[in-house]
């Protein structure tokens, strides 16, 4: 067994430290299923002291507590007092009034957008990025997944985690026997795939990278890769807050 399966396993015999001072949050990439399920997270009373997420129009519908935040505003590079931000891709995202005018960044957009966090003072940022686990190498896995990842790891953040969650097949098939085709077989290597390294429901996972959020204010400085792996086993865990913080004093860092 290793340190850090030694270290979830006895997680819950360990009381947690007290959390610090509330802070103040930033969603960006809102919209969508997983997005919009850390936004709810994040919101509830006691979470942070203040929550905002990047929009690129009015919202439709106000919720408490949120603070809309322009894209340009963000763009601008000044300073906006962020202490924590959580940078949320996904493939699909809802086709609502409310989560389009959410932010919903593309991969694509990684670099930019944490340079534009970095030059607003954000000290903590975690990149939430889910990805089909029978398609990403072991060493990718728990590693830089990209040249984008390293360059963002150089940035200069107190903390950053990226968060390899693992995402379920998508249920929307484009036209085509092809599509259809691809659609089918990676439904079938699902089949195959480890449980450890099988899709934690978006609101548990909200749940968890909110927990990891709160933790990382106590933890040492670095940049940090959150496998699918630690991800379940921490949503299975009776107390997954001991286990996140289990994993920030031990977890693999590239």
């Amino acid at each position: 067994m290793d340190t850090v399966a030694q270290a979830l396993q006895g997680a819950h015999h360990q009381p947690r430290p007290p959390l610090r001072p509330l802070e103040v949050a930033l969603v960006v990439g809102a919209g969508g299923t997983l997005g919009s399920a850390v936004l709810a997270e994040a919101l509830v009373a006691g979470r942070f002291q203040r929550v905002a997420a990047v929009v690129t129009g009015p919202l439709a519908s106000t919720l408490r507590g949120l603070q809309p935040l322009p894209a340009a505003r963000l763009l601008a590079g000044v300073p906006l007092g962020i202490d924590t931000a959580f940078l949320v891709f996904e493939r699909e995202r809802h086709s609502n009034g409310r989560d389009d005018a959410f932010l919903q960044p593309g991969p694509g957009e990684l670099l930019p957008l944490a340079r534009a966090l970095q030059r607003a003072g954000t000290r903590r940022l975690l990149v939430v990025l889910p990805h089909a686990p029978a398609l990403l190498p072991q060493a990718l896995a728990q590693g830089f997944a990209s040249h984008d990842e390293a360059a963002v790891a150089t940035l200069g953040f107190e903390h950053l985690v990226f968060v390899r969650a693992a995402q379920s097949a998508s249920t929307r098939v484009a036209g085509g026997w092809l599509p259809r085709f691809a659609a089918w077989w990676l439904s079938q290597l699902r089949w195959m795939v480890p449980q450890r390294q099988q899709p934690v429901r978006a609101v548990r996972l909200a749940q968890l990278v909110v927990q990891l959020a709160r933790g990382l204010a106590a933890a040492p400085p670095g940049t940090r890769v959150l496998p699918a792996e630690v991800l379940w086993d921490a949503a299975q865990a009776a107390a997954p807050g001991l286990a996140l913080d289990a994993w920030l004093l031990h977890g693999r860092q590239p």
